[in-house]
């Protein structure tokens, strides 16, 4: 029998090279007349962030730019934003670039259209006011930040990671432009690639899993599966970059749907430790889980599997060869030593224990469990 679910779906998806040119008149679409277009430096310097504005002006409508957006946003990233954009009063954010630049235009929304702290929004369904139309544009097919309506934002004082999330803050519009990946730093487009089929094989086994989340993360692995081969190879095309945008994107909808699981919640502390970009800290963690999920979701993994073109008794141990052996053919880390010095297990371990994302892990997480996870990629 078909598991019961509720799922709420809000996004107008719009996919195909070439498409941020559409952005001016998919503002308009949204009734935008003061836009407040989010970014970060990388893709400043390419020349996207001017691509994107020159399409907005040309649609006639004011555009007020802000980039200084840095890696794993943190409290101070949105406070500066807010404070750059507040006195423009946009009716409309755009946000272009990684999961960074979507997470900090979420996060700017948030206390822009609500007031407040951050903190105030860290959970789900805590803002009391309407919140502001927003577009999201990924530059990277990774966070799937596009397909969710939450922004992981750290806390500066203490580099504590807090999912604020609302139906509020999902982009009413995606762009999903597959010219745009191709030019990203080989570490990123690695990070982030990995951080997608993560998505796509914990939101596909996760305890809160249904029927239209393990739709989508399905699919997204296979469109994944099919892209990163070639990327890995070196022969991506248009066709392999619009796969991985669209399968990030399907992988983050699973997430929406259904949440993650004990990668993340292992990965979560070292990015905030130890400064380990999360989708390399996925990344190390990830083909253990999978191993150490295997005897309670083989049956789950074996369709994965199958999609891959994988094969062995233990589904979940194959899959894990499989990410394994894309790592080493993006050049991504195997062990937490070759990125990080490591002073205290247990304060990993304690970490861990608290990130919301473990709880929906189909093996339960527990400390001893935990210490495994971390000493087998040491």
């Amino acid at each position: 029998m078909t598991e019961p679910f509720d799922v709420q779906q809000t996004i107008r998806l719009v996919f195909g090279a070439g498409s941020l040119d559409r952005v001016g008149q998919l503002a308009l679409d949204l009734c935008g007349t003061r836009v407040a277009l989010i970014s970060d430096p990388g893709i400043e310097e390419i020349g996207y962030v001017d691509q994107a504005r020159r399409a907005l002006i040309n649609a006639g409508l004011d555009v007020l730019v802000f980039t200084d957006v840095h890696e794993n946003p943190t409290t101070d990233d949105v406070a500066r934003g807010v404070q750059a954009v507040s006195r423009f009063q946009p009716d409309l954010l755009v946000a272009l670039g990684g999961g960074s630049a979507m997470d900090c235009a979420k996060g700017i929304n948030f206390l822009l259209s609500n007031g407040g702290a951050m903190e105030d929004y860290w959970g789900f369904g805590k803002a009391t006011k309407p919140m502001i139309p927003s577009i999201g544009i990924p530059t990277t097919a990774g966070t799937g930040s596009d397909g969710q309506s939450y922004a992981l934002i750290s806390r500066a004082a203490d580099h504590k990671k807090m999912a604020c999330g609302d139906i509020q803050a999902r982009f009413r519009t995606v762009i999903l432009d597959a010219d745009l990946p191709a030019s990203a730093p080989r570490a990123v487009i690695a990070a982030s690639s990995l951080d997608a089929m993560a998505h796509a094989l914990e939101s596909y086994v996760s305890t809160r899993a249904n029927p239209l989340s393990r739709m989508y993360a399905s699919h997204a692995w296979r469109l994944l599966h099919s892209g990163v081969d070639e990327i890995a190879d070196g022969k991506a095309d248009n066709s392999a970059w619009g796969d991985m945008l669209l399968g990030a994107h399907f992988a983050g909808c699973a997430i929406e749907a259904s949440m993650l699981g004990a990668a993340h919640a292992c990965a979560n502390p070292l990015t905030a430790r130890y400064g380990i970009t999360h989708g390399v800290a996925v990344s190390l963690m990830l083909p253990a889980v999978l191993r150490g999920n295997n005897e309670l979701m083989a049956h789950r993994y074996a369709r994965l599997a199958q999609d891959a073109c994988l094969s062995g008794p233990k589904p979940g141990h194959a899959l894990a060869a499989y990410v394994q052996s894309i790592k080493a053919r993006l050049g991504l880390p195997e062990r937490i030593a070759q990125v990080a010095q490591v002073g205290d297990w247990s304060e990993l371990v304690d970490d861990a224990m608290t990130q919301w994302t473990g709880t929906f892990n189909p093996r339960p997480l527990d400390r001893e469990w935990v210490k495994l996870l971390y000493e087998e990629v040491a």
